[in-house]
Formats: C-alpha cells, structure tokens, sequence
C-alpha cells in the first residue's frame, strides 16, 4: 500500500522577532482535511512530530479569529478526535525512513516556522526522498520545513516552483511584522521559484515531485495533487 508521511508541527507557540511567545500550532483544516483527502484515496498516512510529542492544534484555527466558521469548526474538530489515538502516540521524526514511504505532507499552521524549519531529521527526511523522485508536499506554512534541507550552502529545491502562505496573507491575516521571519522570503532568498495567487485563493503549484499549496484554501487540491501525482508514479 501506498504511505504518506504527514509531519506535523510539534511546536505550541512561535517566538516572534521580539522574543516573545505567541500561542500557535498545527491549523486544524490543513491537518484534517489533507488526512481525510489522502485516506479516503486508499493511502496509508502516518503522523509524525519532532519527538514525538503530541502536536497542539491552533485554537484560532477553530474559531472566527481564524476566519472558520462554526459549521466549518465542528467538522474540522470531529475528524481530529477521529484521530486522536494517532495524534496522542505519533511517530517520532527521527524514527522515520525515506525507504518506507512514497511521500511526505507537511500542513502548516506557524508551527513549522518554530521548529520543522530547523529540524535536522526533517532535513534528512526531504533531500533523501527527493533524491529518489518521491513526493514532498507542504501547504500554507507548511513550506517552512523545506527550510530544513538547506545547508547554508545547498537548497534541495533552489531552481524548483513552488508557493507558500505569501507575505501578503501575512501581513492581511497572519502576524504580519510580528513574525521573525517570512516564509515566501526566505525561500526566494534561497533560489525558490515562488509563484503566488491572489490572497486567499486556491493556489497548487507542482513541480515534478514537488506539490505545494499557498494557504489553507488549497488544503483539498493540494492533497488532490499528491493523490495524482503518487497514483501516476504507481502506474509508472
């Protein structure tokens, strides 16, 4: 059967430039919607965190500060509690082996700007599965782990199109200056090819092996994409 690694932040808060903490964590959407998309297409989906903890989801990802509304919520909620014995126990991020996967899926939430951005194992993870023309998929923040494969000299995906949750979205509806650093920034900076939409419209771009989706309206295609590109690889 075909597996999804899906790397889920494992960080609570994000220090901002001023170092203080803000409250944060995984964004409900991305996680539940991405996992229902990838199941539902008859993948297995492991879920895995730095260490292993158990991630902490974003309370404003379940409520009107987050621009979700109250029907919307319920059903994000109860397909996380549907998950709630694989999100208790997950698999620790050095654990994992390029070899027993097809792909990785990393959602966002400003989680992954706090500790999947500078995880050594997630590095690891992403250029070896690269290598081998597996699939690394990463919505909204979630592009923040690439981050992770830089080794101050070499970018895996320097040269490659992908998007991001943009500056904009940042500034209109993210943290704005508070963060330490933008996402869509930094990988330009590194040589990303970074394509963007209008703010908060669905935005997939793929790139060969490389599907990444710019915010949380794109959680569905996103994960649509992967499910056709790992279906094209199988058939290959």
């Amino acid at each position: 059967m075909t597996k999804i690694l899906m790397v889920v932040s494992g960080a609570d808060h994000l220090t901002l430039g001023d170092g203080t903490a803000h409250p944060t964590g995984y964004w409900a959407e991305e996680v539940a919607v991405s996992h229902r998309v990838l199941r539902e297409a008859g993948f297995d989906v492991d879920i895995s965190t730095p260490g292993g903890v158990h991630p902490t989801v974003d309370p404003i990802s379940l409520d009107e500060r987050g621009g979700v509304d109250e029907a919307a919520a319920k059903g994000f909620r109860a397909y996380l509690d549907s998950l709630s014995d694989e999100l208790a126990m997950p698999l620790p991020l050095a654990d994992a082996s390029a070899d027993d996967y097809d792909a990785v899926y990393i959602p966002g939430g400003h989680g992954p700007m706090e500790d999947l951005a500078f995880d050594p194992d997630l590095g690891r993870l992403l250029t070896a599965l690269d290598r081998r023309g597996k699939v690394v998929a990463a919505l909204c923040h979630g592009p923040a782990g690439l981050l992770s494969a830089s080794d101050g000299d070499v970018f895996p995906f320097a040269g490659r199109k992908l998007t991001v949750f943009t500056n904009e979205e940042e500034q209109q509806g993210g943290l704005g200056d508070a963060v330490p650093y933008f996402v869509e920034s930094r990988l330009r900076e590194l040589g990303g090819l970074v394509e963007i939409g209008p703010a908060w419209s669905v935005k997939v771009v793929v790139d060969g092996n490389l599907v990444t989706g710019q915010n949380p309206q794109s959680s569905a295609d996103t994960a649509g994409q992967v499910v056709e590109a790992l279906k094209v690889r199988s058939a290959a």
